[in-house]
């Protein structure tokens, strides 16, 4: 246990160092990587070479402009045009930086490139300021000559405008047209400085009318949800009609109190002068139709007393209701007349009738109705006078709000309205501010600047070699791959078995001769016999030897081979192995144990339909001969057969490991080709019943990590070392 806490210390420590690229590798490195070194420089020249034949002359115009600035009331304003690459900047000085900003804009360049269009109908903006052109220096520059005069003082600067290109002519009208633009340019000023200068003003007006709206928008719909314009009118004209209310159901109680006693005074009358008074009352109260009309006397008498209310005596609805009120009592006055003059006896006689004055009852009954209209009058101007006092108390609150909405009104509106006299006091203030182009110097044909042929070929013969080598350093940084048998034993502490360089591939011979295949099938009488070219190589021998060379004190009988990805040349050193064990008289059984994807098969050419998997579900025989397919005297083949659906339940049956020790029974070495470690377990579970295990590692292609994991894996069982296959002779380092 504690070589094993020996080694993974190892490992860890090993694998950290390899970040760095060792430099006592460098030789090493660049030898590895000598082709890509070769491939970089190479590309690089062409690149640099094919740039020099197609370099051309250039040549360069020149002209000077000189910016003015003018003043007005102590203070200077810039004016830089809207532009996706500018800005505008309001200062005391205009910077040089700012004026070759607004002299390289695209607005401006673009102006240029369209009164050039018509000579030279490909050129773009990006061909003026360079964009087109990386790492070079764009064809368009812009240059202060000198300085201002002065902080704080009339601005006065020169800059030179320079372009080149590969004809003359066409940098000497590019500058004419940028000329012609800048010119143009000073006419535009001033507008351009208003719409600037005004920016805020503009920016904050849509603010104001937006807050005028809401505004205004609140105060109607303050008006619209409370139905009214000025609360405090609305509550005055409540309150004058609150007191006219009292003053008519002061009236109305009055009327109603005559009424009533003039009722009373009639009552008695009818009562001295009638002894017949009672029966006369009981027939009214029992009569049903008097009391229907006398009901609806009274409804009719409260609706007139609400429709007075609102209307005068004139407005149709009142007639309507009074003339309704005169048909409902003389309905009434005949219904009394009838009651009076008929009972269920028949009508009442003369001496019944004796002492009743009809007017006197067409009287009492007009003040009866009196009474009731009188009466619905009195209760619905109280209703009125309520309703109106609930009113009244709604109104301070309303009134409050009125008040809060009106000044935010005002406010708005005079806020308005000063901005707007801002605005137009400021424009005629920017109006006379801003700067002016001079042109001092005119373009002129462009002048001859030579080119860079020279410069690129040195520049690619230097630059090549050194990039090459960057990037294979840096490539070997990143790179976790093992390409030395040396860094196999520092990571694993493990033996290296030997080396092997890359075999030379080549196709397989096959002969045929009789040999029982099957019991199931020896109807076919065939038989195999096959002569095969196998990998025969000394460093295979010699693999060979130091295995036998760690026998414990018994030769292995069994040996597995594996490695920790697919694809790392183990089928084909088992092979070799097999067949340097039948140099040395032994005779070998090579067994694939890759049930999911086998391999020996393809390699040698053989049938796959039967194999290991069969054997293993097989139980019944022990005559695996069946299933064994001979290619050479002392060299049996067993292939992995047709693919199972649980290789882990197989792998791991007691009948697996029966057959390995019945195989070293009958065979010198058993070789067992067995699957990858990482990504299965079916090599895990074939490892438990070897007597040893070895691993196969291509140099190139499995990583640090990658071998720090497999090796972990198998470090419990019998792992007895690892072989490195396709070694170069710069690559091999043998382990004492």
């Amino acid at each position: 246990m504690a070589k094993i806490s020996l080694n993974q210390e190892q490992q860890v420590t090993t694998t950290s160092a390899q970040g760095a690229v060792d430099i006592r590798q460098l030789s090493t490195i660049l030898v590895r990587r000598r082709f890509l070194i070769l491939g970089v420089s190479c590309v690089v020249m062409s690149a640099a070479s094919l740039l020099a034949v197609i370099a051309k002359p250039t040549y360069q115009s020149n002209m000077q402009i000189l910016v003015n600035s003018n003043l007005s009331q102590g203070a200077q304003s810039n004016n830089i045009p809207a532009g996706a690459d500018t800005q505008v900047t309001n200062s005391q000085v205009v910077d040089s930086t700012t004026q070759m900003k607004l002299m390289l804009s695209s607005k401006l360049l673009q102006k240029a490139v369209d009164l050039v269009h018509s000579d030279y109908p490909d050129i773009t903006i990006a061909d003026i300021d360079g964009q087109t052109k990386q790492n070079k220096k764009a064809p368009l520059e812009v240059t202060p000559e000198e300085g201002g005069i002065g902080a704080n003082k009339v601005f006065s600067q020169v800059f030179k405008v320079s372009f080149e290109d590969e004809d003359p002519v066409k940098a000497q009208k590019l500058l004419q047209a940028l000329q012609k633009v800048y010119q143009n340019y000073n006419k535009e000023q001033q507008k351009e400085r208003l719409n600037h200068g005004l920016a805020f003003v503009n920016a904050r007006l849509p603010e104001i009318k937006k807050e005028v709206s809401k505004a205004d928008k609140n105060l109607e719909q303050f008006r619209k949800k409370h139905k009214l314009l000025d609360p405090e009118v609305q509550s005055k004209i409540l309150l004058e009609s609150l007191a006219d209310i009292q003053t008519q159901l002061q009236t109305a109680r009055a009327n109603l109190q005559d009424a009533n006693a003039r009722y009373d005074n009639l009552e008695q009358q009818i009562a001295s002068s009638s002894q017949q008074n009672e029966l006369i009352s009981s027939r009214l109260n029992q009569s049903s139709r008097y009391q229907t009309l006398l009901s609806e006397i009274q409804k009719t008498e409260l609706a007139l007393a609400k429709e007075r209310l609102r209307y005068t005596d004139d407005y149709p609805s009142v007639q309507k209701l009074k003339q309704q009120r005169q048909s409902q009592l003389l309905l009434l006055r005949q219904e009394v007349k009838s009651i009076t003059t008929s009972s269920k006896g028949g009508p009442l006689s003369k001496g019944q009738m004796v002492g009743i004055d009809p007017t006197l009852i067409d009287e009492f009954i007009l003040v009866q109705t009196t009474v009731l209209g009188l009466t619905a009058n009195e209760k619905n101007l109280a209703e009125s006078e309520q309703r109106l006092r609930s009113e009244v108390n709604k109104y301070p609150s309303l009134i409050a709000e009125y008040n809060r909405l009106l000044p935010k009104v005002e406010t708005s509106h005079k806020t308005l309205e000063q901005l707007l006299q801002v605005q137009q006091s400021l424009g005629l203030k920017i109006a006379q501010e801003g700067y002016n182009w001079q042109v001092l110097t005119e373009p002129a044909l462009g002048t001859y600047m030579g080119n860079n042929r020279l410069f690129l070929l040195v520049g690619g013969t230097l630059i090549g070699p050194i990039l090459g080598i960057l990037v294979a350093l840096i490539l070997e940084k990143f790179n976790d791959a093992i390409y030395c048998a040396g860094d196999l034993k520092k990571l694993t502490n493990l033996r290296i078995l030997g080396t092997v360089p890359k075999l030379p591939s080549h196709g397989v011979k096959k002969r045929w001769l009789g040999l029982p295949w099957n019991r199931r099938r020896r109807s076919n009488d065939s038989v195999i016999e096959a002569t095969t070219k196998l990998p025969v190589h000394e460093n295979l021998d010699m693999i060979y030897q130091n295995i036998q060379i760690l026998k414990y004190p018994l030769p292995f009988k069994s040996l597995m081979f594996t490695s920790a990805l697919p694809g790392e040349g183990k089928t084909t050193l088992v092979l070799g192995l097999a067949a340097s064990a039948t140099r040395m008289h032994r005779r070998v059984l090579v067994i694939d144990a890759n049930l999911h994807n086998p391999s020996l098969h393809k390699i040698l050419g053989l049938s796959n339909d039967w194999g290991l998997s069969l054997l293993l579900v097989d139980e019944t025989t022990t005559h695996f001969q069946d299933y064994i397919q001979p290619i050479h005297p002392s060299i049996d083949i067993l292939t992995a057969g047709p693919e199972p659906e649980d290789t882990v339940k197989l792998l791991s049956s007691q009948r697996m490991k029966e057959l390995i020790e019945l195989f070293e029974q009958s065979y010198d070495l058993v070789l067992i080709d067995a699957p990858p470690i990482l990504g299965t377990v079916d090599a895990r579970i074939v490892a438990s019943f070897c007597n040893g295990i070895v691993m196969v590692e291509r140099m190139g292609k499995v990583t640090r990590t990658e071998l720090t994991q497999a090796t972990e894996i198998l470090s419990k069982l019998n792992l007895i070392g690892i072989i490195a296959n396709e070694v170069s002779n710069s690559q091999k380092v043998l382990a004492s």
